[in-house]
């Protein structure tokens, strides 16, 4: 395996930053450069974390791994086959773009150019594809919605298994860890300019669920009905009953030019606000396959006038969607305790040459991750791979009363699926456990094949 060693961390870091802002770059350049700068330096003032049982940790952007060419990541499978995201290049010069690239046998292959941003969501990962993937996720610009989300096999040559295109962004893991990895999405696409609304202007597009079985890509958002409900009850609670009231009273519509209510200027501006949360409780239950109880609520809250229209061109709206790519859609439904997949402790007997790495307080990207196996040639698996970071963050707020253990619960798609405080640590706040739900890992691998782990990582003041 890979190593870099602290000092080469700090010394990237250190190294790259400053040359960012020298003169002859572009203003937007200079903001980027001062923006990384400053979390630099806050980082430096802060915190540091040190992953116990993982080679190196190092810090990237929430975002995406490259924006605007701001930005690396490099790994290699144990495969031979290896993964690089970074600035694209117009000879020897870095762009404001991002690429995203395959190796394996001197060979290289460019499967994504002169993109604003490129993310690696899951490296190594099983998604019943019969070969170990990697996902990489692309926003060609600003002006498109969405992202695409391209799924390579690992095995050399590499080959292009899947692409999906339509969601915002795109994050695989094993929900219920039941050894299944579910990518989850939403239909971004679909609902982008309806009813003249900008999918920016959504609280929250619909959502969906999608797993691979068998080779064939399924809507599984039906067996994970208890989040859509936990979404329902959310919206449900922002509603007040007057204003809920007028809006059932106005023509569902609310163009500009629809005659005043008698609550005066205020209508367009707060009715369209009912109205989206509204929409957004009706499409939890359609995507999560109870279209009677979301024709239910539509006539429920809907001017009744309008409900025929509003219900086809949901309909249609969904037909031209994510749905429209997918294989087939599952019918199963929640049925109560799921068993787990294997959950290996990575804590009491970590595997040999684990030693602690460095991750710095704040993101910082434009780093190099060591991969797993990162040789070009293949070699045998050790018995258990620990998992290595390709996104880690701490919040802003967190503070010194945060000292301490923590264990984490890592899936075999590379996602947290749950942080507990070990020995006398004190349980993690709010801010904490947000950020670890959204870290990113390569997973852990025994013999070859991605699994569940259990790491112990410590969150110690920098002093």
């Amino acid at each position: 395996m890979a190593e870099l060693h602290h000092s080469d961390v700090w010394r990237t870091a250190l190294e790259t930053l400053p040359k960012l802002s020298s003169g002859g770059e572009s203003s937007d350049r200079a903001r980027i450069a001062a923006r990384r700068f400053r979390r630099f330096a806050t980082m430096l003032a802060s915190f540091a974390l040190f992953c116990v049982t993982a080679s190196v940790c190092q810090a990237q952007t929430h975002e995406a791994l490259c924006i605007a060419g701001d930005g690396s990541f490099e790994s290699a499978f144990h495969t031979g086959v290896k993964v690089r995201v970074g600035a694209a290049r117009n000879g020897e010069l870095a762009t404001r773009a991002c690429e995203a690239a395959l190796s394996w046998d001197g060979q290289t292959r460019v499967i994504a150019a002169n993109a604003l941003r490129v993310d690696v969501d899951a490296f190594g990962v099983d998604l019943d594809a019969g070969v170990p993937v990697v996902t990489i996720q692309v926003q060609k610009s600003d002006a498109e919605c969405c992202m695409s989300y391209q799924i390579y096999s690992l095995q050399k040559p590499p080959q292009l298994l899947r692409t999906i295109t339509g969601g915002a962004f795109f994050s695989a893991a094993d929900t219920d860890l039941d050894g299944r990895v579910e990518i989850w999405t939403d239909d971004s696409a679909s609902v982008d300019g309806f009813e003249n609304l900008d999918v920016r202007q959504l609280n929250a597009a619909p959502k969906i669920v999608l797993r691979f079985a068998k080779g064939r890509l399924l809507d599984v958002s039906s067996e994970f009905q208890p989040y859509f409900d936990g979404e329902i009850a959310r919206v449900r609670a922002e509603l007040d009953s007057q204003e809920l009231r007028d809006f059932k009273n106005s023509d569902g519509i609310l163009l500009p030019a629809a005659p005043a209510s008698p609550g005066g200027p205020r209508r367009g501006g707060y009715l369209q606000g009912i109205k989206l949360k509204v929409l957004e409780i009706v499409w939890s239950y359609v995507y999560s396959g109870r279209e009677q109880e979301a024709w239910h609520s539509l006539a429920d809250m809907w001017p009744a006038a309008d409900v025929e229209r509003i219900r086809a061109a949901i309909l249609k709206a969904r037909a031209g969607g994510i749905g429209a790519q997918l294989d087939g859609v599952s019918t199963e439904v929640p049925s109560g305790r799921k068993e787990h997949a294997t959950i290996f402790d990575g804590i009491s007997a970590p595997p040999d040459g684990a030693s602690p790495g460095v991750l710095t307080g704040q993101r910082v990207r434009g780093m190099v991750l060591p991969g797993i196996g990162s040789s070009e040639t293949a070699k045998p698996a050790p018995p258990l791979v620990p998992p290595e970071p390709i996104e880690l963050w701490l919040p802003r707020s967190i503070d010194a009363s945060q000292q301490g253990l923590l264990d984490l619960v890592i899936d075999s798609a590379g996602k947290v699926r749950s942080v507990e405080p070990a020995g006398d640590t004190k349980p993690a706040d709010a801010g904490l456990t947000e950020a670890t739900a959204q870290w990113k890992f390569i997973p852990a691998f025994k013999a070859g094949r991605a699994v569940a782990s259990r790491v112990r990582m410590s969150v110690l003041p920098k002093r």
